[in-house]
């Protein structure tokens, strides 16, 4: 087995570890995705939820990772204010930005070395900008190429910015949190 995968990954997926890990990530995404920059030529905002997903997945890896955010997305769906601008309910799934909220699911890594991290990092969000793009075109009754000038072009340096911020942090935490783990057995 590779040394590299998530600490979620080594053990049985249903550990009071993993789920213990899997509500701090959560926990993390409920408080990173409420902070919002909106800017004033779309409705997208400059969102650091993503960034809580990137570190989520990069920790736990893809399928506790995806549990993670969609218990935020439950809590959002709910009516908890964790998502941008402090928002929940329902309706924001149906807003122009519900794409991408979807989207984030399918947000991965793959194992290996960091360049395959990266790679699994950009090509979940090129997934994500698709449902995004598609969905806000849909929304706003304009054209893809319209959608993809306003809700991705724009975001491209600091998503790229947020990729390699949890590149360096992820491995990091995945680190610690092996170094924990292995102390307690």
């Amino acid at each position: 087995m590779n040394k590299m995968n998530s600490a979620a990954d080594h053990r049985s997926f249903l550990t009071v570890q993993t789920m213990s890990l899997i509500g701090l990530m959560t926990a993390l995404t409920c408080v990173l995705g409420p902070l919002a920059i909106p800017l004033p030529f779309s409705p997208v905002p400059i969102s650091f939820t993503n960034l809580a997903v990137y570190l989520a997945v990069y920790v736990l890896g893809m399928k506790a990772g995806a549990v993670s955010y969609l218990v935020y997305l439950l809590l959002g769906m709910a009516g908890l204010p964790v998502f941008s601008g402090f928002t929940g309910g329902i309706g924001k799934l149906a807003g122009p930005t519900g794409g991408y909220l979807i989207g984030f699911i399918f947000i991965d890594y793959f194992p290996g070395k960091k360049l395959l991290h990266a790679a699994g990092l950009i090509l979940g969000t090129g997934v994500c900008y698709l449902f995004g793009t598609i969905w806000l075109a849909h929304q706003l009754g304009i054209s893809f190429t319209a959608a993809l000038a306003s809700g991705v072009i724009p975001y491209l340096p600091g998503d790229t910015a947020k990729i390699v911020f949890a590149l360096i942090i992820g491995s990091r935490l995945r680190r610690e949190i092996s170094r924990l783990s292995s102390r307690n057995q």
